[in-house]
Formats: structure tokens, C-alpha cells, sequence
């Protein structure tokens, strides 16, 4: 039988044999921010550079018995200019990639975001998260459940090849993504479906490329090739499914959530589509998903150094 989160740690394993990647760690001004950067550098994941106020940072890691060891520390007050800061990090070619410590998210990707910051390419941002679910018999790959809230089918397009960019990262050479509805067939109604259809021809016509897209095709379908017999449904995806498109945030927010709170999955979380990858974890999250999340990250960060990213 495979164990539990044994996916899970089979990626931090591979991600530790290629090596840490120097990291920007943005105002890590918590318990959590703070141990899980140092998670991630125990795992050999990160190399870290601290990015926010450095007597408060000391201060924190005394209380909690935080060894910060060596970490190199760039001293700065605000959550906003450390976000800077680290953005002009990746432009010096300090870092590769980005770790949200405990300032808001939003502040964070609103310098991600900016052209002064000159973190964007031509790809919209999105999030993708890498599930480690027990009983299911392969990793599992959720998109967008943080980011873009009501993505229309330009943006879903930018969604989908991120996702590919990422399963490529983390060792699946060819994903099967479902585009999910509530529905398998088209329905001006439902307007998931038609932009389901639409990303269908896309990828026909080579515009999006690195993947077998199906859809629309309900949950039970893209997981159950049973379902998908049962219902007379035929597809290169249903039971074999990689990446899991969802039509808005909200769908995708519910469904990861419930995997981890009733599924007992691990989730790493991970933002694509700019320059560098951007771990944006959660106060909630486990101390595993933390760690997954950098591994992840540290993959792609990989991965990239034999690209070029159009900007």
C-alpha cells in the first residue's frame, strides 16, 4: 500500500538532490513565517534571505527557540518594503524564488503584479496547488483556488499553462487536465462550460501545448473512469486525470479545503507567471504542507534555469 503523503515526500526528497535555491523570505514577522523558513532550509530545500525588521525577527525567533543560524538578514521596517525589496532581488539576480512570510497577501502581490517591479511576464498570474491526497494513487493538481477570482477564458487559458509548466516541473511529462463543470456537456448557461469547450479547441489548434485537456467534465468523471463509463462518457482524462481545472476560485477554495480538512491531504501551494516562483502559504497550514510548498517552488526554480521567460 502506499503510505500517506508518501508523494509528498518523494518531491522534497528530489527537490533536496538538486540543491537549495536562494530565497527571498518576505517579512517573516511570526512563529509560523519564521519556523517554516527554517523548515525549508533544515530540508535543504531554501537558502534563505530574510526580508523585514531585524530586531523584531531576533526577537521572535529568541522567544520561540528559532535557531536562525547564518541566515543572511536584509533589515527593513514595512511589510510593503520588504515586498519591494525582495522584488528588486530577483532583478539583481539574488534570488530565485519568493517566500511570503507574515505580511497580507495582498500586499505582497500587489508588487508582484506592478511593472515597477518588473516581476511580470506575459503570462497572468495563477496558483496552483499539489495535492498529496491519501488513497489516491497520484499526486493531484488544483487550479485556481487563490488568485484569480472569476477568471474569464484568456486568463483561464494563462491558468492552465502554468498549471502544465508546473506538473512538468514535479516529474509528469504528459498531464491529463480536466476542465471541470457541474455538467459534461455544453451549456450557454453554464458558463464554464463553454469556456471548457473553447480551451478544448485551444489546445487542438497547438495555442496551448504540454498536456491532454478534456472537458467540460464534472468531478466524478475527471476522478472516476467508472463514473465516466457509467454515464457513457469517453475520455483521454476521466480516472487518469493530473490537473484539475476549476471555473472560479470559489469552487476551487472549497474543493482543496475539503480535501485537506476531511481528505487529509497535504497541499503546496504555489504561484506562477511571474519571473520566479512565489510560495504563499498560509497561517493555517501544516508544517508538511510548508515544507511541500518549498519543494515545489524549488523544483520549478530548477526547472527554469534552462529557460527563457518571456517577459
Amino acid at each position: 500500500m502506499v503510505q500517506p503523503h508518501s508523494r509528498s515526500q518523494l518531491l522534497i526528497a528530489r527537490a533536496r538532490a538538486l540543491g537549495p535555491v536562494p530565497t527571498a523570505v518576505v517579512y517573516p514577522c511570526s512563529r509560523d513565517a519564521l519556523a517554516g523558513a527554517m523548515q525549508a532550509r533544515a530540508a535543504g530545500l531554501i537558502t534563505p534571505i530574510l526580508i523585514g525588521p531585524q530586531a523584531r525577527m531576533a526577537d521572535i525567533a529568541a522567544a520561540e527557540q528559532i535557531d536562525l543560524g547564518t541566515c543572511e538578514i536584509e533589515d527593513v521596517a514595512e511589510p510593503a518594503a520588504a515586498a519591494q525589496r525582495a522584488a528588486a532581488m530577483v532583478g539583481e539576480g539574488r534570488v530565485e524564488a519568493l517566500m511570503k512570510g507574515s505580511l497580507h497577501t495582498d500586499e505582497l502581490m500587489s508588487v508582484i503584479v506592478s511593472r515597477a517591479a518588473g516581476l511580470r511576464t506575459a503570462r497572468r498570474l495563477s496558483h496552483v496547488f499539489v495535492m498529496d491526497v491519501p488513497g489516491h494513487e497520484k499526486l493531484l493538481l488544483i487550479t485556481d483556488a487563490a488568485v484569480n477570482i472569476a477568471p474569464d477564458l484568456k486568463v483561464k487559458a494563462d491558468i492552465v499553462r502554468n498549471a502544465i509548466d508546473v506538473a512538468h516541473a514535479i516529474g509528469i511529462a504528459e498531464p491529463r487536465i480536466a476542465l471541470l463543470s457541474a455538467v459534461e456537456t455544453v451549456n450557454p448557461g453554464i458558463p464554464s462550460t463553454v469556456d471548457a469547450a473553447a480551451l478544448r479547441e485551444m489546445a487542438q489548434r497547438g495555442e496551448i501545448s504540454g498536456g491532454i485537456l478534456d472537458g467540460p467534465l464534472a468531478f466524478d468523471n475527471a476522478i472516476s473512469a467508472e463514473a465516466a463509463r457509467i454515464k457513457g462518457i469517453s475520455s483521454p482524462v476521466s480516472g487518469k486525470v493530473d490537473i484539475l481545472v476549476v471555473p472560479a476560485l470559489e469552487a476551487g477554495n472549497i474543493l482543496y479545503k475539503s480535501l485537506v480538512y476531511l481528505g487529509g491531504a497535504v497541499a503546496a501551494g504555489v504561484v506562477l507567471g511571474a519571473r520566479v516562483p512565489v510560495i504563499l502559504t498560509s497561517r493555517a497550514d501544516s508544517p508538511e504542507s510548508r515544507t511541500a510548498s518549498a519543494a515545489v517552488a524549488c523544483l520549478i526554480a530548477h526547472e527554469r534555469r534552462h529557460e527563457t521567460i518571456e517577459i
